[in-house]
């Protein structure tokens, strides 16, 4: 089986984005009415479509993260559209429960707002059978107002993680700021930024089975590790190895010789197949008349053993992701 652990619904129907402009120009709308029929031809014709075309069997599903905008600032708002947003990922679920499982958006806000973003991780796991969530380490869209991750005002948020036992894929959303592009900086920014976060503090001697998944390939982490190991040492840190206990990397990495650097230097019990489809790098390569985003193929070129592959493109999914492990169990 192959799992793709990091898939965003790019391509909703018009009637929810018309709710989010609705929204944003200070109307107070009901989140659309959007049919079945509609839902399953922004899916089949788009992601199940390429799906099958490359071979993957399941996709870790969750909202189009460029457009969560946890910049803004009312709690209503991103509580509102963090629901309606969660609310069409189910029905993605429900309508091809063999192909897609789902994550969460947080109604996340410049402020904090954890309180009703532990409500709304509550709602999705307990009622939608989702089997994790999506955290922005910065929810004021490139400016970085926010506590470090290890801050123990994000404390209440992980308590329920760790109870619920799912984890978070580290996911920032647009930048505000116009030094750092979305999808070609900020994105990769989080992920290295919030990596020596980690490296800086205890937060998993707190919280032992506490996990996340750092996409796109861990930024710059795989390429940069001799660097991390050098301050983990001179700021008398516990070795980087600790922290591979709780923090796993994915396979968003758009040619073959970067994946190859991410399995080499990674361990490969912590690297996730993921794609990111249909996500920030769509089209085709003409080198090699391949999608950008067919990161199986990158995976392929390598020469690993059964074993590893297996562990990349199913067994670490399941491990990290229990709640999907025993919805699979029970779809046997």
């Amino acid at each position: 089986m192959i799992i793709d652990c990091h898939g965003h619904f790019t391509t909703v129907p018009d009637a929810h984005k018309r709710y989010r402009q609705q929204q944003l120009a200070g109307e107070s709308p009901e989140p659309a009415e959007i049919a079945d029929d509609e839902i399953r031809a922004a899916i089949e014709q788009n992601q199940l479509r390429v799906m099958r075309e490359r071979g993957s069997d399941l996709t870790i599903f969750s909202p189009q993260a460029s457009a969560m905008e946890h910049h803004v600032p009312d709690p209503g708002i991103a509580t509102a559209w963090a629901r309606a947003c969660n609310d069409l990922i189910f029905r993605v679920t429900e309508l091809f429960p063999d192909s897609f499982a789902g994550v969460c958006q947080l109604p996340q806000t410049p402020d904090g707002n954890l309180g009703a973003c532990v409500a709304e991780l509550r709602r999705c796991v307990g009622e939608l059978g989702f089997v994790g969530c999506n955290l922005n380490p910065d929810p004021s869209g490139g400016h970085w107002t926010s506590r470090p991750l290890t801050d123990e005002s994000w404390f209440p948020l992980y308590d329920a993680m760790v109870e619920l036992d799912v984890p978070a894929m580290i996911h920032v959303s647009a930048s505000c700021n116009p030094n750092a592009h979305t999808l070609g900086a900020h994105y990769l920014n989080a992920d290295t930024s919030v990596f020596m976060q980690f490296v800086e503090a205890d937060l998993f001697d707190r919280y032992p089975t506490l996990r996340f998944v750092i996409p796109h390939g861990g930024g710059a982490v795989p390429y940069h590790w001799g660097r991390y190991q050098g301050l983990a040492t001179r700021l008398e840190r516990p070795p980087l190895d600790r922290l591979l206990e709780n923090v796993f990397f994915d396979t968003c990495v758009y040619h073959t010789p970067g994946i190859a650097l991410l399995t080499r230097v990674i361990p490969l019990e912590n690297v996730l197949f993921a794609s990111e489809m249909l996500g920030a790098v769509r089209g085709v390569n003409p080198e090699t008349g391949s999608g950008w985003d067919d990161t199986k193929r990158y995976v392929d070129a390598l020469d690993l053993p059964e074993e590893a592959r297996r562990q990349i493109f199913e067994e670490n999914a399941r491990r990290v992701y229990p709640r999907l492990d025993t919805r699979l169990g029970q779809m046997v």
